[in-house]
């Protein structure tokens, strides 16, 4: 009876020193995980920031001067095409990531052309209304900066977290997986040309 005793006990203690391990772990890729989300909420957030003030950028163009309609209808183009990519943060995906990429690219370079274009322009820039618009736009960039950034640290925490041994069995068991990364368009890794 009393090996019994000790044989049960046993188990108990075995059961107890893995189970709440795995339970802390699990929790802990939870919380990670929303952490993910939580980040990728506020990319999306700055993302839409700037997308909604493009509309009020082009009325303030297209009131202010008999400006290129093809600059504008780009902007407007890219904008649509932009609110129709989204990424799911539960299943992330690189190529997801890519696309998201892509077309926020396409805003941030139709947007590039539309203030190098206003520069021809010097009764539009004197506007209150636009400059007060550009400005915002170029805080909007910023803030896309820094969160992308932070992101990027956010994921990198849970996916070094998931990755770790023995939390990739338990990561494999319970399906969490890895999340993609911001990265730079291949077009940046080329230097500019400067030509004088």
């Amino acid at each position: 009876m009393r090996t019994a005793i000790i044989v049960v006990g046993v188990i108990i203690v075995i059961l107890l020193l893995t189970v709440f391990p795995a339970i802390s772990t699990y929790n802990s890729m939870v919380s990670k995980d929303e952490s993910v989300k939580s980040a990728w909420a506020q990319v999306e957030n700055v993302y839409q920031r700037r997308l909604d003030l493009i509309p009020n950028l082009v009325n303030t163009v297209k009131g202010a001067a008999n400006f290129e309609k093809e600059t504008l209808t780009q902007v407007i183009e890219a904008r649509a095409k932009a609110t129709q990519v989204t990424v799911d943060p539960t299943k992330m995906t690189e190529e997801s990531m890519q696309k998201f990429q892509a077309a926020q690219g396409q805003v941030s370079s139709s947007l590039s052309r539309l203030l190098v274009t206003m520069e021809q322009y010097p009764q539009l820039r004197a506007t209150e209304g636009f400059a007060q618009l550009q400005s915002q736009l170029e805080a909007s960039e910023n803030r896309i900066t820094v969160e992308r950034k932070r992101f990027n640290e956010i994921a990198q925490d849970y996916n070094s977290y998931i990755r770790g041994f023995p939390r990739n069995m338990y990561a494999s068991m319970f399906g969490f997986q890895q999340k993609p990364y911001f990265a730079a368009d291949k077009e940046a890794a080329k230097a500019p040309e400067v030509k004088f």
